[in-house]
Formats: structure tokens, sequence, C-alpha cells
């Protein structure tokens, strides 16, 4: 995802204002019946600066770290995972090789994760509408703002490609091999493998795989993000219009699959490549078009984070955190 419309557009209904105000009461993490919420809950209860768009959330020694997009890849920061403050960017000088895909220097949806004893960044670099894109790679000791050093172009694509090198997400399956998934709109969210050593594209497999497509109507479909829980792995990613305020009708789907290259399929067994998915989060009340999320495993669960439009705060992007229930087999947030 990424600044303003990227591509993207509404929903439905209110929280009772009772019930909101017995969650705000209640700790961030509490579960409260989804019939409550018609048919989701809202998001955990969070405070202090929570503006942002695509946040990545990781856990370090010192407490939680937020990035997003913008700015360097902007960063917040939390000790308890419900009071956030600004505190920087991940880069105090921008590389120079970003102007190619963005005369700004804008970058977009970072992944960030922990492996090998070191924290890794995906993020991607493009202007608004164009398959001109790349996706960057850094890494950093301590995962703290102004740690981060770049390594360069990982994945990119031009205006012939047929498909788009933004949204990146790093999967690490129990083999140890590396994969990264990514895409907008075009021909949907693809897949390669990387090479663990350098942490760019594997050199002697440059398949190009596709995971999730939209062949018939809207090409709306990005922002993935693979995660594997019990036998399966699972693919979720956000469907429809991002970045347009209280007008956008983002939302959140997933499939599953028994590799991590797919093929994934949703409830019903349509394949995410044929317009399949199964939706784990939608519009809601306030919370007006989640999406842009991300997965985060916690002592505590699995937390699904992303953002969405604040319906009673004139559309201003804001992130939302739930808890994940893994019972049926399914991610329902909760």
């Amino acid at each position: 995802m990424k600044p303003f419309p990227r591509h993207r557009a509404p929903h439905k209904r209110r929280l009772l204002p009772v019930l909101a105000a017995a969650v705000a009461a209640a700790t961030a993490y509490a579960l409260v019946p989804s019939s409550a919420y018609a048919a989701y809950p809202g998001s955990g209860v969070l405070t202090g600066d929570v503006s942002v768009h695509d946040p990545s959330m990781v856990k370090t020694s010192s407490g939680y770290v937020v990035y997003s997009t913008h700015n360097g890849v902007e960063a917040r920061t939390s000790t308890d995972r419900t009071a956030f403050k600004r505190a920087g960017a991940a880069f105090t000088s921008l590389p120079s090789w970003w102007s190619t895909y963005n005369p700004d220097k804008d970058v977009w949806a970072p992944d960030v994760s922990y492996h090998g004893g070191k924290y890794l960044m995906y993020y991607a670099v493009s202007t608004f509408g164009s398959t001109h894109s790349a996706i960057g790679f850094a890494s950093s000791p301590s995962g703290q703002p102004g740690t981060w050093t770049d390594h360069g172009v990982v994945h990119a694509t031009t205006t012939s490609s047929g498909y788009n090198a933004i949204d990146p997400n790093l999967f690490v399956d129990g083999d140890g091999k590396w994969w990264l998934s990514f895409g907008s709109w075009s021909s949907g969210i693809k897949m390669i493998r990387l090479d663990p050593s350098t942490g760019k594209q594997y050199a002697a497999d440059k398949t190009v795989r596709s995971l999730a497509a939209r062949p018939t109507g809207t090409k709306a479909v990005e922002g993935p993000a693979v995660v594997k829980h019990g036998a399966y792995y699972y693919l979720f990613a956000s469907y429809d219009t991002c970045c347009a305020g209280t007008s956008s009708t983002y939302k959140i789907k997933v499939g599953r699959a028994s590799s991590p290259t797919g093929p994934y399929v949703d409830k019903n067994g349509v394949r995410m490549t044929e317009n399949g998915g199964t939706e784990v989060l939608a519009t809601h009340g306030k919370y007006i078009g989640p999406g842009g999320q991300s997965v985060l495993s916690d002592s505590d669960g699995d937390l699904l984070v992303y953002h969405y439009y604040d319906g009673t705060d004139g559309g201003a992007p804001k992130m939302g955190v739930n808890l994940l229930n893994w019972g049926s087999g399914w991610p329902v947030a909760y």
C-alpha cells in the first residue's frame, strides 16, 4: 500500500456507545463477543501517536517498534504495546538509489522481522499507480530507529512487467528457505525465493510464482503476509480500495495452503489466484477500510496489525491491533 489512493473505496456500522466505553476501560486485548460489533471486533486500545499506513510491528529487547510508510520509514515505539510515541525513522540518511523509483525518495510498506541474529527490513520504492518499482532490503543489529543499513535492490519491475514489486513480506519456512511475497493490483501477489546469506534473490531459482490474483473484475489485491500455523501456511492480503479516507473499501482476506508457495484456497476451496479469499476483517463501526496488514507472533498469541480510517475522526489513518484465534483452523480476529 502507499501514500494516497494508490489504487483503491466504504462499509457499515456503529459501535454501541456503552460497549465502546467498556472496551476502553478493559484491557487492550480483552475478548468482546463479536455479536456486539455486528461482524467484527474493534481494535485493542491504543494510545499516543498511532497515525500510520502499512504498519509492521517488531518486538525488540527494549520493547515494540512499529515501522510504517513515508518519511524514511516512520518509527513509533512502545514498552507495553498500547501507548506509542514517534521515534524518528529507520533511515537518517536516505539511500540515493531510491530516487530512481521515487523522485521524492518516499518509501512504503516496510516489513520487519528478526532472523539470524539481526533485524531485517524489506520495503517498497515506487510512485502511485506505477509498476516502475523496486523492493529494497536493510538490516539492523537492534531493530531501533536510525540503526538500519541499506543493502540495495532485491527485486524490481518495469512498466511492462505485468506485476508490481511493492508490498514485500519475508517468510522463512521450517526448512530454512527464505521466501518473499509481494505485489499490488496488476496480475496480483507473487513470490520469489531469497538467499539467506545475502537477503536477496536466490541465484539458482529465479521463478516468480503467483499466489493470489483477481483475473475478473477489479484487480485490487495487494499487501501479502504469509504465516505458518499448525499444518498450514496462511496468506493474508488486502483487497479493494485503500487510502481514500472514509471512502476506503479495503478489507483483509486469507487463504491457506500446504506449501508456502501455494496453491492457497479459501474456506470454500476457491483458489486465491481465482478471486478466492475468506474475509478476516472489513469495515465496521468507526473502523473504515482495514488493511495494509502484518502479523506478529507475541507471548499472548498472534497479532494482526493493520491500519484503518477513523470514521469518528475525519477519516484519519490509524493503527489497529487484534489477536487472532485459530481454533477453527482459520484466523478469526478478536
